[in-house]
């Protein structure tokens, strides 16, 4: 299984009044690190965009167990849980610098034809990125 890791300076603006992450900020995380993921492993999700297809999330899954702050630098661990015919579950872990898991979720993407939103297989899309995330997915059929 591959992990891609990406390091994020928590902002300011990222913080609510007592300092703390606001919850929707893992998300926008969960994003950074699914993008760095792709490009780890030698793909592009604006390629994918500019060949007129997407990926929108059909599933997300979070759960918050110890609070991030302002100043602080928060690492998100992103991997592929799961890569089927038409759907794919990336697993995420959004740690502190001393390795306190601050969270962890799952996202589930469908890749479509963005002109109808009909689901595409991305093995007929590109048989590469397909053949790359069954290698590196977490779990084996």
């Amino acid at each position: 299984m591959f992990i891609s890791e990406k390091e994020i300076e928590v902002r300011y603006a990222e913080t609510d009044q007592m300092g703390v992450v606001y919850h929707a900020n893992y998300l926008v995380w969960m994003e950074i690190g699914r993008t760095t993921l792709i490009q780890d492993l030698g793909f592009t999700y604006a390629g994918l965009e500019k060949d007129g297809y997407l990926a929108p999330v059909i599933d997300l899954s979070i759960q918050y167990k110890a609070s991030m702050r302002y100043g602080e630098k928060a690492i998100v661990r992103t991997w592929i849980e799961k890569h089927e015919k038409l759907r794919t579950t990336y697993g995420y872990e959004i740690i502190h610098e001393d390795g306190t898991v601050a969270a962890t979720g799952t996202s589930e993407h469908v890749l479509v034809k963005k002109d109808n939103f009909r689901p595409v297989p991305l093995r007929k899309i590109d048989p590469a990125w397909d053949a790359k995330y069954t290698e590196v997915r977490r779990v084996k059929d």
